[in-house]
């Protein structure tokens, strides 16, 4: 393929990696600004509507997502000290809209001081749109590993095969 075909095609591709590189860069803005109990830059990762599904309570829009941050809960992990540590999502993305599958593991400083404990592993799915603004979450569903069906199911949900992501 030649002259303006091979041009869009790579036009097109350059478009999808800088769609997946953007995704990633929101994933991975979770956890430090969680972590440095940013609550206005942690909720700016979602949409206005957005929602944050958790085993342990679901958070609607800005608000809602800074107020689990600025929570009693969340400021005691912080002043003890803490980490939300995010693997490598699987990213999938479909013109505006993008799911990704993670795991993530919350590791909290142990109270003598010596060391850090995983705290929690979790599986996630987000999905994230594009706005005016960039790529934001819409919703993110997270799950406790902790031997239950929901968690697996989170991490079963259907994304592009590599061969698929980039032909």
């Amino acid at each position: 393929m030649t002259g303006p075909d091979r041009l869009a095609q790579l036009e097109d591709r350059l478009r999808r990696l800088e769609d997946r590189a953007a995704v990633y860069d929101v994933i991975a803005a979770y956890g430090p600004l969680v972590d440095a109990g940013d609550a206005s830059g942690t909720a700016g990762l979602w949409t206005e509507d957005g929602s944050y599904d958790v085993d342990t309570g679901r958070y609607d829009g800005h608000d809602g997502i800074a107020a689990m941050v600025g929570s009693r809960g969340h400021q005691g992990l912080l002043a003890r000290g803490c980490a939300h540590l995010t693997g490598l999502p699987r990213i999938t993305v479909d013109g505006d809209t993008a799911v990704a599958i993670a795991h993530s593991q919350l590791v909290l400083r142990r109270e003598d001081g010596r060391g850090y404990d995983v705290l929690r592993a979790t599986a996630h799915r987000w999905e994230l749109v594009r706005t005016s603004s960039g790529w934001r979450v819409s919703r993110r569903t997270s799950r406790l590993l902790d031997g239950r069906p929901e968690a697996r199911e989170l991490l079963r949900l259907p994304v592009a095969p590599p061969e698929e992501a980039f032909p």
